[in-house]
């Protein structure tokens, strides 16, 4: 699609950094795919330009109002915020919308307005957690909040540590929550194991699931160690543990780990797994177990819980915001405490229906269009309009 320059009197033009997409399919850029999609539903008026990075071709939506930009700026690249502000100058924008929270320098001639989301602080609560690359990208977050004319949070979790650790004020951040991927939803458990054991021969028919890229905030030594705990001490042995998710930084630990343990064949480690397998892992897994010690939002419990799974996740940062009373929350420090959920989740029946159902009614408090509406109100804070 070609730009379109022309002004329609009183609309605004909004720009919106999908760069990203090419290069990931994880979190932010499915935070961004969602939300285009869903302003394109509701908005037929405003004038959106998709800045793309210029190798992907294929637009993300297809309205007449939404124009896709191709950009030569790399996403990440150390200097896209004085890169990009050049190629945005001439698209005339009231606003800019950064995902991925770092917003461009802006050029003399461009004089939008910037708004970015911050999914979580992860990266300054643990900082030892970072690599070096990734601790220079996110050690402009101070630039950014500050330059930023408004910040969308993904939670009130979130939005209380912008205060607490970057000392921004809470009228300069509006909390938008996340949605699950509406093709998360139940299916008949025989289904979705049969679909699922197709793509992974050796999964097993009872196991619990972990959702998450496998670095330390995920947590997963602790969940290795509360299902060592839950095996010796209910002598559960049918029950396996399955992981799913790509390996981040940090994670060699996690393998050593498991030989330490002894638990070599009852943990079985799927790596990356495509949307239409993590739906059937949902739906055939006994629970999704979420042990991070920090979230921004949390989104596989928000998936798990779409599915009908019932969730064991942990009481800290945005999941009890995130989960309500639909899950079984456990100290993310507590192995003990963890393998106690998980065998109650395992034993009990009648908790799973509960929790499952409960799950359902929560995840229908969170939708896409309901975050597009809000977004698009940012939008127009921002801009005066």
């Amino acid at each position: 699609m070609e730009a379109v320059d022309e002004r329609i009197e009183g609309d605004m033009r909004i720009g919106i950094d999908a760069r990203l997409i090419h290069y990931s399919q994880a979190g932010i850029a499915q935070y961004t795919t969602h939300l285009v999609k869903a302003l394109a539903k509701i908005d037929r008026s405003n004038q959106y330009y998709l800045l793309q990075s210029r190798k992907e071709t294929t637009p993300l939506v297809d309205a007449h109002n939404f124009a896709r930009r191709g950009i030569w700026t790399p996403s990440h690249h150390s200097l896209e915020h004085y890169i990009l502000g050049l190629e945005v100058a001439n698209l005339r924008l009231d606003v800019l919308h950064s995902p991925d929270f770092i917003p461009p320098k802006r050029n003399p001639l461009a004089k939008f307005k910037t708004v970015i989301t911050v999914h979580d602080l992860a990266f300054l609560i643990y900082p030892h957690f970072l690599t070096k690359k990734a601790a220079r990208y996110y050690g402009q977050i101070d630039r950014a909040v500050r330059r930023a004319n408004h910040i969308i949070a993904v939670s009130e979790s979130t939005k209380a540590d912008l205060g607490r650790f970057l000392g921004v004020s809470d009228s300069k951040v509006t909390v938008i929550y996340e949605a699950a991927n509406p093709v998360y939803k139940p299916m008949p458990k025989e289904e979705a194991w049969k679909k699922a054991n197709k793509l992974y021969p050796n999964l097993p028919r009872d196991f619990l699931l972990f959702v998450g890229t496998l670095e330390p905030r995920k947590n997963i030594p602790t969940l290795l160690d509360a299902y060592k705990i839950m095996r010796d001490s209910y002598k559960q042995d049918p029950v396996k543990l399955v992981l799913a998710g790509s390996p981040g930084w940090l994670f060699d630990g996690i393998f050593q780990k498991v030989q330490d343990l002894g638990l070599e064949g009852e943990v079985l480690f799927l790596g990356r797994v495509p949307t239409s397998a993590l739906v059937a892992l949902y739906n055939a897994a006994l629970a999704l177990v979420h042990p991070a010690h920090y979230e921004g939002f949390g989104l596989p419990t928000l998936e798990a819980m779409a599915c009908g799974t019932p969730v064991v996740t942990t009481n800290v940062s945005s999941l009890p915001e995130v989960v309500g009373d639909a899950a079984l929350l456990v100290s993310p420090d507590d192995a003990e405490e963890m393998a106690v959920a998980m065998w109650r989740v395992i034993s009990d029946e009648r908790l799973r229906k509960t929790l499952s159902q409960k799950g359902l009614n929560r995840a229908k408090a969170f939708s896409w269009e309901k975050a597009a509406q809000e977004t698009l109100e940012v939008y127009r804070k921002a801009a005066g309009m």
